[in-house]
């Protein structure tokens, strides 16, 4: 099933080929189309992309992100968790006083795992040379690209933010301010980094001179981290989890990343006859809604590191448990969930399809806009704050420790039919939001019929705390009250806030070849040929 209408306001088309890519920025899914079109596969395309993501969208991801994929190369599914882990140092003690974790600077800063998960990838399924992958990457930052308006505004905001973090000023302030709309910017920082990547294939960054680089840089401002802690990190290939949603599995990576969460709330919704009402119905949201509620609090409660997890993932996916979980929600009535327990037994995201079926659903982030904030000095490494995912609960699952990988925001997702063939690459950029935002889009699409372009433009709601409920601008009045009605306790959000409802990126696997989407919240664009 598929609609080919738009029924939200948009300026987009929904694009279609024999290969696909979405992306957040447009130069990135030039960077990765090009690759497509030179016979690269969609794992080299999606290479070329994130590399050029970190030059184009800083504001998002950098050298120091983490990344996640989930990759179908044409007879299966492979995971691929390239996150990393908090120093050796860490211990609750180290941030005695505090009743969180830091979220700026050298204390927030973990081992940093995007360019470690880039070589793992292009080793296993890349089939260009690395020179050529990164080369729009080094085009982009030694050359110079034109700074758009939403990325404008987000480099102002982390200017206003983070000027006063080590390096950031030298790195993303030129001339004492950051770059406006229009203006044109160069990162030769980036590139001599870029380029010391590809030439070893990414050694030097954990094993060698850019490793030292990072762990003096640490050591000069207080901060943990070593040359023995980025020695030590690996990328880790994983399964994927799965749960089933009306005629499809829908999969996600599994912990450390919130992935578990969207599959709970998947898994109630299938539970709750969401298919009764309309896509744009209150009884639909309601449910989808409450069911998304469910999911959060579980994963809130129970992810972090996989080998620190106190109940195996698949505990939650089960029928028993899932069907516990569905019995909580009341059809008519908005509740405030707590989690359960099993018994015994800044972001970017982009997708990319080739025409000999691979297709790939990747996604790198520095977490809070440029992260840390933490750049080392003339290389471009900024570096995320994935500490912050820590909890400093006393007894939490989620409390730092040694060499431990924190509770992560990013997510890609996968679709596939019942018999595990592919259906559709997805994700929604957006912190917490991204949970509830794969819930939305697998919704549309795969429940509804909608394409992806228009699952991209529909206004999304989101989660808050207790009966909380932010809606988008632009989400229907009559559909609001009547939410409202529920038990909702509806905040309607300014058009300024779209950042906090993500962005999506979307393609759908047809008969005949690819349908893919984009967001117009951000500078998301898709291609196709």
């Amino acid at each position: 099933m598929f609609d080919p209408s738009l029924p939200y306001p948009s300026t987009r088309q929904p694009v279609s080929g024999d290969c696909a890519i979405a992306t957040s920025q447009p130069l990135a899914a030039q960077a990765g189309m090009a690759m497509l079109q030179a016979g690269g596969t969609a794992v080299d395309a999606a290479i070329a992309a994130a590399m050029a993501l970190v030059v184009v969208e800083p504001t998002g991801c950098g050298l120091g992100s983490d990344a996640y994929a989930i990759v179908w190369d044409g007879a299966r599914l492979s995971g691929l968790n390239a996150s990393g882990r908090a120093p050796a140092a860490w211990r609750p003690e180290l941030f005695a006083g505090q009743s969180r974790m830091p979220e700026r600077g050298w204390p927030s800063v973990t081992v940093p795992g995007a360019v470690s998960g880039w070589i793992a990838l292009w080793r296993r399924f890349g089939t260009l040379p690395l020179d050529q992958i990164a080369a729009p990457a080094l085009r982009f930052a030694e050359e110079g690209f034109v700074v758009s308006p939403v990325i404008a505004r987000l480099w102002h905001l982390g200017g206003q933010a983070l000027s006063a973090q080590p390096g950031f000023a030298e790195c993303f302030l030129p001339g004492g301010r950051a770059p406006k709309a229009g203006d044109r910017i160069r990162l030769p920082g980036h590139a001599a980094t870029l380029r010391r990547i590809v030439e070893t294939e990414g050694e030097s960054f954990y094993r060698g001179a850019l490793a030292q680089r990072i762990a003096d840089h640490a050591a000069a401002h207080g901060g943990h981290l070593t040359a023995e802690d980025m020695a030590a990190h690996q990328p880790a290939w994983v399964d994927t989890l799965h749960t089933r949603f009306g005629d499809h599995l829908i999969h996600e990576l599994p912990p450390n990343g919130q992935g578990l969460g969207a599959l709970i709330g998947l898994g109630v919704l299938d539970r709750l006859d969401w298919q009764a009402a309309g896509v744009d119905d209150a009884r639909t949201h309601h449910l989808a809604i409450e069911a998304t509620k469910l999911g959060l609090v579980d994963a809130a409660e129970h992810v972090t590191d996989p080998a620190r997890m106190r109940h195996a993932p698949e505990a939650f996916l089960t029928d028993r448990y899932l069907d516990s979980r569905a019995a909580l929600v009341d059809p008519a009535r908005a509740g405030d969930p707590g989690h359960g327990t099993p018994g015994p037994g800044g972001t970017v995201y982009l997708s990319v399809a080739d025409s000999d079926g691979r297709m790939v659903s990747f996604i790198q982030s520095n977490y809070m806009g440029f992260g840390s904030g933490v750049v080392v000095p003339g290389t471009g490494i900024s570096l995320q704050n994935r500490g912050a995912g820590f909890s400093l609960t006393p007894g939490h699952v989620n409390i730092v420790a040694p060499r431990k990988q924190p509770f992560q925001t990013i997510i890609p997702a996968f679709a596939t039919d019942l018999t595990g063939a592919p259906v559709m690459s997805f994700g929604v950029m957006g912190g917490p939001m991204q949970a509830q935002g794969h819930l939305q889009m697998a919704l549309r699409v795969l429940g509804f019929g909608q394409n992806p372009q228009a699952a991209a433009d529909a206004p999304r709601w989101r989660v808050t705390a207790g009966r909380g409920l932010a809606l988008e601008s632009g989400f229907d009045d009559r559909l609001a009250a009547d939410l409202a009605s529920l038990g909702h306790e509806i905040v309607r959000e300014s058009p300024d806030a779209v950042f906090g409802f993500g962005g999506a990126q979307l393609i759908r696997r047809m008969a005949g070849g690819y349908v893919a989407g984009s967001d117009p919240r951000k500078d998301g664009q898709a291609l196709a040929f």
